[in-house]
Formats: structure tokens, sequence, C-alpha cells
């Protein structure tokens, strides 16, 4: 850690939304309870229509974005990105909540190991659970505890040179979410550090804004957003693509174990009712 406890960041918190006002005010909330400046956050919304305009425009925030249609996650993050062009970048759901300092907890860990993207660890599902003790526990707990190489697009922390390096969010609507997917195949190409950390922990309700677009566009709950030719988007041949997926599959195993075997617990869960599962 620091010797005389966190330092100012250079940093801002951007996230796109798309109605779901519910999950986007109990996500800005918890980013106020967590100490984040509101003049740090910049939000751009895809053309909602449940008064999430209105309640983002009344919550002084640093900037938002209305844009006339949905122009797609990346082009979303892209802009909010662009917005504030800090030296580190927080690119989150709205669906997810966050914990004290986790902005700074996040920044220090990955200065502290010269990464230039880091994750926290988090649980999918309820929100059923007294947040704000668990997460203190599990964050003095798993503290010393990371996955190298291994990070997610539901929060990310990101240096601005790694834009530099990979470049930014794949801006296109017919990709409904694949971008983080070429983003991220981007960054495992580029073999730059990146890990996920157990010194922060957010909780995630899950793919809500997502769920909610396959809602509005007729898609059944069970199919795929949008169905791409992966192989073909992230340039990758059959046998390149089944051996990373052995390797991440692997990678996964034996941090699980690890982790439970050590600390009872792991950096990603899943709550789909009252007890957590770890994976």
């Amino acid at each position: 850690m620091f010797p005389k406890g966190l330092p100012v960041f250079d940093y801002s918190v951007t996230f796109a939304t798309l109605n779901c006002l519910d999950y986007t005010r109990q996500c800005v909330d918890s980013l106020e309870r967590s100490g984040t400046p509101l003049d740090r956050v910049v939000v751009v919304d895809n053309c909602s229509t449940d008064g999430t305009q209105d309640y983002l425009a009344a919550r002084g925030l640093g900037k938002v974005v209305l844009n006339k249609q949905n122009l797609s996650c990346g082009a979303a993050w892209n802009q909010g990105i662009f917005g504030f062009q800090t030296e580190w970048t927080i690119v989150m759901n709205n669906d997810i909540v966050v914990t004290h300092d986790f902005a700074e907890k996040l920044i220090a860990h990955a200065v502290q190991n010269k990464l230039r993207l880091v994750s926290p660890a988090r649980v999918d599902g309820l929100l059923n659970y007294d947040f704000d003790d668990f997460a203190a526990n599990f964050q003095n707990k798993m503290e010393p505890v990371a996955r190298s190489f291994s990070s997610n697009a539901i929060c990310m922390c990101i240096h601005w040179s790694l834009f530099q390096e990979i470049g930014f969010f794949r801006s296109h609507p017919a990709l409904l979410g694949f971008e983080d997917a070429i983003f991220f195949n981007d960054l495992r190409r580029s073999k730059l550090p990146h890990a996920t950390t157990g010194s922060v922990w957010i909780h995630h309700f899950g793919s809500v804004t997502q769920e909610h677009m396959k809602m509005v566009l007729g898609i059944a709950p069970q199919r795929e957003l949008v169905r791409v030719n992966d192989r073909e988007l992230l340039h990758q041949g059959w046998w390149e693509r089944k051996m990373q997926q052995y390797q991440r599959k692997a990678s996964h195993r034996q941090w699980r174990r690890d982790e439970l075997q050590n600390y009872g617990m792991t950096l990603h869960a899943a709550r789909p009712e009252n007890t957590f599962i770890w994976l």
C-alpha cells in the first residue's frame, strides 16, 4: 500500500444507459457514497424513454451525452472516454454497486503492479445481503489475491496509454454488446499486463441492459443478443480459438481451486438466490 494513504489520481468514470432507470439510480447513488466526485462522472444515454435522461440531468454529473438513437455500447463508451480524457478511465456497466474508494483502490492496485487495466472482484445476481459489511470483509481478506491477464467489461479501470496501443472500442450498432469481446481479444494479443484484483468488490445485478434490449427487440431471453462470426471478427483460426478456450478454462479452474483452498471464496461469484456460488 502507499505509505500515506491513497494519493489523488487523475481519473473519470463513464457508463452507458438505455432505460433501466432503477439500476442507474442505484449505481449513481453508490458512486456518490463511495466518495467519487460526481463531476468526474460521464454518462452517455442511448435514447432512453423511461425518465433516465431527466434523472441524469438533475444529478449534477460531470457530463451527460444524450444520443438521438441507440449508437451501441461501444460508441457510448468511446464518447464517455473522450468526454474527459483523464489518465485513468473507469468504464463500467450501469447495473453495478460499488464500494468506498473503489476508484482509488483500483488505480492504486494498477500503479503498484504496473498494470494497464484492472477489474474488481464481483458477484452477479441478487443484492439480498449486507453489501457494505460483506464487501469490507471480502476486501480485507482477498486484497492479496489477483488473477493475472484476466479482466472483464463489467468494470474496467483503463490507463490512457492502453488506448494508444490497442485502440478504443469498436463502434458499430450491429455488434450489440460484442464490442467488449473484440477489445479484450486485442488486449490479449497485445500481451499488455492486466488483472482482476481482490482489493475491490462490486455487486453486479447481471446484464440488465442486454436483457432489456432483448425484450425490446423481441429476442428470447435464452438467445444471444446478436449472432456474429466471432472467429472472423477476432481474426482467429479454428485451432487458435480452441486453444484459447482450453487455456482460459484451465486458468479459471486453477484460480478457483487455489482461492477456495486458501481463502474459502473466490474473485467471482454468482448469487441466484440466498447464497454465494464461487466461480
